[in-house]
């Protein structure tokens, strides 16, 4: 899986970099096909908000965003994680439950 970390107006330090990068290394878990992950911090000039977006791009053009905004990067970007485990789990159980039933026998 490839990884990469942007920081605008920021500095990503290697423990910001290290917990991005251990937190998103499980999204394969949850959906199979993920074969990349951007994680893009952005710490707003002259505020003390900041602002983490996690894409992770899957095969067959497949996109997923976690957008998470805070005081602190490191919560920022598990909350951007789990949101993003919540849609990869949603889009994998939807793959999975894509059996249809028979409808009733019409004579």
């Amino acid at each position: 899986m490839l990884f990469t970390i942007t920081g605008k107006h920021i500095e990503i330090t290697e423990a910001i970099r290290k917990h991005a990068e251990e937190k998103t290394s499980k999204l394969p878990k949850y959906y199979n096909s993920v074969n990349r992950v951007e994680v893009i911090i952005d710490g707003n000039q002259g505020g003390s908000n900041t602002s983490v977006e996690i894409i992770a791009r899957a095969e067959h053009s497949k996109v997923f965003v976690g957008t998470e905004t805070g005081e602190d990067a490191y919560r920022c970007i598990d909350m951007a994680v789990h949101k993003l485990e919540r849609q990869l789990r949603r889009a994998k159980s939807k793959e999975r439950d894509n059996k249809h039933t028979a409808g009733p026998e019409l004579e």
